[in-house]
């Protein structure tokens, strides 16, 4: 398998990037030129991304330097699919600076690091989740397996070197599976997976946010893995080539001053973020919110020793997927430039934000149906009323299942009802959710294996429908 996909990954990720690249060669004499890779759908990168590009913040932070008497800048976005493709461009010295998830930051590392030129280092994190719910595995609705090791013997679409892939190899690898001779991994690019799994050409579709929030959400397909399972760090994060930085590192630093700019956007106002970012990438705004909004992933810039540790285990990902140089984690991530960041932008002690584990962006507020203000983060949901300014919380499940009930009942049009997950915590759409019944309490689940888990430890609970749980919640 290794001789097979090392050169096919570059392949693919090299074809990728000639077929996005947007590159311009006219940039004025005398001016600065950085050409950021981004991706416009991995929502969990959009504070080196979309939203940092629809708000403009690098190129703010860029036009104080020309203010104070320095050089002039030019800014060019690149839109890709996946990680691999801006590797590839990295690695042909035309991009300098990118984002992507965990597993494509390994493999970025370890591309580029025989190559002076085009040696990076892993400067910042854009989002995480300190269990792995960014990634998850869906089927098609009709689908009868129950779990991850049903799919022995299937095929099954992945961008193979993704965040989603390296999931699918971790879990079908603890269910017993060999995920290189148990199933059959069709390399394919996300929108070309999700319709593979729509015609029924493969049997699930392992890939990393928003792919399977969006598909679930458009009734495309269902949850079959929750990555949180696997209760392993996963993140996306920010590379820069070394070689560019050292010529011009007043750049990354105001990139990096800019990506605390779109974080505290964020983290401060998540339905305006998703409401920019959904414009930008062309996601329902349900979606994004799902994953941008309070309770769903941390957006946090530091490098936390937790994300690195995780990290580190996951290198032995690379050897079970190609032929691939070794990668001293230690010499790869750089903090430095992010802790000059913090110190020189007034945005609070580094050390102390790398120690801060709670989620910047929870639901806060008062639930107008249960009447008492949200106490309990990791139970507290939001519902989403049409023609609203913006969602409502929720105190926890039973209450955000009241608040439905009495929204269906005036006959209001429910935009999206979020909830997080009983057991893993994982934010996830209420109406999707397996949910259980254990007394008075009302219990929603990100699979039906995990409301399962649950059902064998406490025999009382009996599964129930969404509907059925509106209709029967007490008031």
């Amino acid at each position: 398998m290794k001789k097979r996909l090392a050169p096919l990954l570059l392949a693919v990720a090299l074809a990728a990037a000639g077929c996005s690249l947007q590159s311009s060669d006219n940039t004025p004499e005398g001016t600065v030129k950085v050409v950021v890779g981004y991706q416009s759908k991995t929502i969990n990168t959009v504070t080196a991304g979309t939203l940092l590009r629809a708000q403009g913040y690098l190129e703010q932070r860029l036009q104080k330097i020309t203010d104070s008497g320095g050089a002039k800048y030019q800014v060019e976005w690149q839109d890709y699919d996946t990680g691999a493709p801006i590797t590839a461009q990295m690695l042909a010295e035309k991009i300098d600076i990118g984002s992507m998830g965990d597993y494509p930051l390994l493999i970025n590392g370890s591309r580029t690091q025989s190559n002076e030129r085009a040696k990076t280092a892993l400067v910042s994190v854009t989002g995480y989740n300190p269990k792995g719910a960014l990634n998850m595995v869906v089927v098609p609705q009709d689908s009868t397996v129950t779990g991850i090791g049903d799919l022995a013997g299937q095929k099954i679409s992945a961008s193979v070197g993704s965040a989603g892939h390296g999931t699918l190899v971790q879990a079908l690898s603890r269910a017993g599976v060999d995920p290189a001779k148990g199933v059959e991994v069709l390399n394919q690019q996300p929108q070309i997976g999700a319709t593979a799994l729509e015609s029924h050409q493969v049997g699930a579709l392992a890939q990393f946010v928003a792919w399977p929030g969006l598909l679930v959400f458009q009734s495309k397909a269902k949850l079959l893995y929750d990555g949180a399972e696997l209760g392993v760090p996963t993140f996306h994060g920010v590379v820069a080539r070394r070689s560019y930085t050292a010529d011009h590192p007043e750049v990354l630093q105001a990139f990096l001053a800019a990506q605390l700019d779109a974080t505290k956007f964020l983290n401060e106002k998540p339905f305006e973020a998703a409401k920019i970012v959904a414009d930008g990438s062309g996601l329902p705004q349900e979606v994004v919110y799902l994953y941008n909004g309070p309770g769903g992933t941390s957006f946090d810039t530091t490098l936390k020793p937790s994300l690195i540790d995780a990290f580190k285990g996951d290198v032995q990902y690379l050897k079970s997927i190609g032929d691939f140089a070794e990668l001293d984690i230690d010499k790869f991530v750089d903090p430095a430039p992010l802790r000059k960041a913090f110190a020189d932008n007034g945005v609070g002690d580094y050390d102390q934000a790398v120690a801060a584990t709670a989620n910047p962006s929870r639901v806060t507020g008062t639930d107008p149906v249960c009447a008492r203000p949200v106490s309990n983060a990791a139970q507290a949901g939001e519902l989403w009323l049409d023609g609203t300014d913006r969602p409502q919380p929720a105190a926890d499940p039973t209450c955000l299942l009241r608040a439905v009930q009495a929204a269906k009942a005036q006959g209001k049009v429910i935009r999206a009802a979020y909830v997080p997950d009983a057991e893993l915590g994982t934010r996830w759409f209420a109406d999707k959710a397996a949910w259980l019944r254990d007394g008075d309490s009302f219990l929603p689940f990100t699979t039906p294996a995990a409301a399962q888990r649950y059902r064998q430890a406490h025999p009382t609970a009996t599964a129930i429908s969404y509907d059925q749980a509106v209709t029967e919640v007490r008031r």
